[in-house]
């Protein structure tokens, strides 16, 4: 789960985290009133969206009066805004952030994520921030310096000492870094996140630390822990189809193919797409619909996937190991009544009572094909599809 930035400095604030002054805003109008609550001399108009790269694509403006902030609020908010993550189709920018303008003396790189190889937290820093860091890892992966954290011991105060060393950091500075370090890692444990990221932290020319950017994602599968993020979910940056899809616990993510993928199992779901690209084709989502897949979550996943225009055919992969084949063929087959399937289904079962399960199948009077095996099935759905096309 992502959050815009003036939603993870909120957060700072709350754990310590030293943020610039300003507020988010939904209007120009409003935009205008927020900077003349700032005590300051120039401002900073930042567009809210879910993607890196703002800077670069124009969505980050410095200026210098109160009507500079309102007439630049007014020509992004409602425009799509295009960086090298959101793709040609961009996204639109319904609010932003108007902050202070700061006095920048040095950018500093500052990070925490997962490292499943080493099966913990990593703190990442770098004397390159503001530029994008795999570009200076890529280039450069001496400026990248690591510290892996004990989960056990946490992170100890050497630590976060070393990277601030490492930085070159000198007299006071080298303090407020390792509190700023030991800030994040204590928000970052406490959140459940999967990444933390500050680019640029800034040294001002006062001397002090900020936090001129804020990246914050969590573990969707910790979410039930903390309910009031859930409250910080921006439905105008999610897929429509996949929020539908929450509603049913059903594990829906939305690709740019024609096959229509329905699967119980999150592995078999991804070898299923593997085949299907193998066969020549490309899935038009991920639908997982769990190993106990019932009835009505069968029903629920075929809508959802028909509500993709794009959807030529649909492959369903299942495999009787909670629940036998019989059982889950006959919720296939009442879902597919109910919902009225226009496009071709193709049915690989296995498992428990799988024959029982495929003759269920071709007895229905509906329009299955039941193939014996994924890769059969996958050239089947892609023949038909590529016919149909």
């Amino acid at each position: 789960m992502k959050i815009h930035e003036y939603q993870a400095k909120e957060l700072f604030r709350k754990h310590g985290l030293p943020v610039p002054d300003g507020f988010v805003a939904f209007s120009a109008d409003e935009a205008r009133e927020v900077a003349q609550r700032l005590d300051s001399n120039t401002y900073v108009v930042k567009a809210q969206i879910h993607a890196g790269g703002r800077g670069k694509g124009g969505g980050v403006k410095v200026v210098s009066s109160l009507d500079e902030v309102y007439n630049t609020a007014k020509q992004m908010i409602g425009s799509k805004l295009i960086t090298h993550q959101t793709g040609t189709e961009g996204k639109e920018v319904n609010k932003v952030l108007v902050e202070e303008g700061l006095g920048i003396a040095s950018e500093l790189y500052l990070g925490i994520v997962i490292d499943r190889a080493q099966e913990a937290p990593v703190v990442i820093a770098s004397a390159s921030g503001g530029m994008d860091i795999e570009e200076v890892a890529a280039k450069n992966p001496g400026a990248i310096k690591k510290e892996v954290v004990d989960l056990g011991q946490g992170l100890l105060g050497f630590q976060a000492r070393n990277l601030a060393y490492a930085l070159d950091l000198q007299g006071g500075a080298v303090g407020r870094f390792a509190k700023t370090v030991q800030a994040l890692y204590r928000m970052f444990l406490a959140l459940d996140c999967s990444m933390v990221e500050i680019n640029p932290l800034v040294v001002t020319k006062d001397d002090r630390l900020i936090a001129l950017d804020a990246k914050v994602s969590f573990d969707d599968n910790a979410l039930f822990r903390h309910p009031e993020l859930k409250d910080l979910i921006d439905p105008t940056e999610a897929d429509p189809l996949e929020l539908e899809a929450g509603k049913y616990n059903l594990n829906y993510i939305r690709l740019d193919g024609n096959i229509g993928c329905m699967v119980n199992g999150a592995g078999l779901a991804m070898a299923t797409m593997d085949v299907i690209k193998l066969a020549g084709a490309e899935p038009a989502n991920f639908l997982d619909v769990g190993g106990g897949a019932s009835t009505d979550m069968i029903r629920n996943g075929f809508r959802i996937i028909l509500e993709d225009p794009r959807v030529k055919g649909i492959l369903i992969n299942i495999f009787g190991g909670i629940l036998r084949c019989d059982v889950l063929a006959q919720g296939v087959i009442e879902a597919a009544e109910k919902i009225g399937v226009g496009v071709p289904l193709i049915v690989r079962l296995e498992g428990t009572n799988v024959d029982k399960g495929r003759e269920m199948l071709k007895n229905s009077g509906l329009n299955f094909t039941v193939a014996d095996t994924i890769l059969d099935a996958a050239e089947m759905v892609t023949k038909i599809v590529g016919r149909a096309s």
